[in-house]
């Protein structure tokens, strides 16, 4: 008997064995190979069709700030600001006729955490631009910057907001006279951590009754289980603490909320959309761009979140868009760290019927 068990475990672990195998295999096809990896590397901007019909820099300057912190707290885990986050509010902000500056905390060059599984043209085309290295690699300091030379100050995420936004005068100095002066404030991410310690000249917390989205507990704790103890406080957390009306959306998918002028984005996959808001919030309509991959994919998963899996496979059906399998994947693994199976193979199935287009 004993035999026997031993042989149909051995049977067992070899047909698991071979079926992850084949399921990595089936994986990868969804990464870009060498070449493909190298091609999108070497991204001009010069080359994208959406960049080449940038209008000229006369409407305005918009003020980026990115965290100047590299490791997270006292845990030695490198981060810093999140490198799509700015790039794809650059290249819209640029394109509908804006100048963009960029600032940090301390100045000079901040960490760029970069993710090659998140990152796409616009990403590379910033990296290989040299007026847009320039200005990262040289960020002004902010207690240089002028405040009225600006029309939009844009809070860029990263987990180092968390540590150097919070208690920065110059921030809080800033957030405040954009408020009080009815100028956009615009942000993405953890970069909402620089508004949350902010008081108005009543003693009224700035950010309280007011709508907002940000990175939420659920997406943090996910990822970082130990994020309580790591952060000095959890960003939905202390949002809600201070009054705010915190709008949480679906995991890892696209949410902005507008309330008046102050325009925030749940996380990466918010940006573009929160950069075209704060364009139309300036009295501009954005510039037409066919819409990426990613934001593709990203309606798909809503659809999938609504309505199931046969109409978001009727929706790829029924499109001619190029869709980013490779993200309806990562949504698959999301739903298995949740213990949801079913929506793991349903998304499995839902990835895979992304390459037929």
């Amino acid at each position: 008997m004993l035999k026997k068990i031993v042989f149909s475990l051995a049977g067992v672990l070899l047909v698991a064995g071979i079926v992850l195998a084949a399921f990595v295999y089936w994986a990868m096809a969804f990464f870009p190979n060498n070449s493909g990896l190298e091609k999108l590397r070497s991204t001009k901007a010069e080359s994208l069709a959406y960049l080449q019909s940038s209008l000229p820099p006369t409407r305005g300057k918009i003020l980026a700030v990115v965290t100047s912190v590299r490791t997270i707290g006292t845990s030695g885990k490198v981060t810093g600001y999140e490198l799509s986050e700015l790039a794809r509010a650059y290249w819209v902000f640029t394109a509908n006729g804006f100048a963009v500056d960029i600032a940090s905390p301390q100045g000079g060059e901040p960490y760029a955490l970069l993710d090659e599984d998140d990152m796409a043209e616009f990403d590379y085309a910033f990296l290989n631009d040299a007026n847009a290295q320039q200005k990262i690699k040289h960020t002004f300091k902010l207690d240089q910057i002028q405040p009225d030379d600006y029309i939009v100050v844009y809070f860029v995420g990263g987990k180092g907001a968390m540590f150097d936004f919070p208690d920065n005068p110059v921030i809080h100095h800033l957030a405040s006279r954009f408020m009080e002066q009815g100028k956009v404030i615009a942000a993405v991410c953890h970069g909402p951590a620089a508004l949350v310690n902010i008081k108005n000249a009543d003693g009224s917390w700035l950010v309280a009754n007011k709508k907002i989205s940000a990175f939420t507990n659920a997406e943090e704790l996910l990822l970082m289980p130990e994020a309580k103890t790591v952060f000095p406080f959890l960003l939905q957390t202390r949002l809600e603490a201070r009054g705010a009306q915190f709008m949480a959306g679906a995991d890892y998918l696209e949410q902005v909320i507008q309330h008046d002028n102050l325009i925030t984005g749940q996380n990466p996959w918010s940006v573009w959309l929160l950069a075209e808001k704060t364009v139309k919030q300036l009295g501009y309509e954005p510039l037409p761009r066919r819409l990426t991959a990613e934001e593709n994919s990203v309606a798909l998963l809503q659809v999938f979140q609504q309505q199931g899996l046969s109409a978001a496979e009727k929706k790829i059906q029924k499109s001619s868009a190029a869709f980013s399998g490779q993200l309806v994947l990562m949504h698959s693994f999301v739903a298995a760290m949740r213990g949801n199976l079913p929506d793991m193979f349903k998304l499995i199935i839902l990835a895979d019927s992304t390459r037929a287009i």
